[in-house]
């Protein structure tokens, strides 16, 4: 009886050399990038300009949103200033009116 050194092996067992294994990953990869793609209708060639798009469309939404919310303070900050200016107007009798 001698004893093997190498890995045992039985019916169920493959042996891949290194690169051909990559080379299994990396298909399998991309077969599943397309499935993907495919899942999320993207899968026509145009993926990356549709996602760019995409992306774009996010950009100015924020954008806007963002301005939104700057044009709300402003206007606030606007009255408050102004309703403050008015009540030292009449505080001060500025104004004219009865005295």
């Amino acid at each position: 009886m001698t004893e093997d050194t190498d890995a045992p092996t039985n019916d169920s067992t493959l042996l891949l050399r290194h690169e051909d294994f990559n080379e299994l990953l990396n298909r399998a990869a991309e077969r599943g990038a397309e499935r993907c793609l495919a899942h999320l209708g993207l899968e026509n060639g145009h993926a990356a300009r549709d996602i760019r798009e995409l992306r774009d469309l996010l950009e100015a939404w924020r954008d806007a949103r963002r301005t939104a919310w700057q044009t709300t303070i402003k206007v606030v900050t606007t009255g408050i200033l102004a309703a403050l200016l008015v009540a030292a107007a009449i505080k001060l009798k500025l104004m004219g009116g009865a005295q």
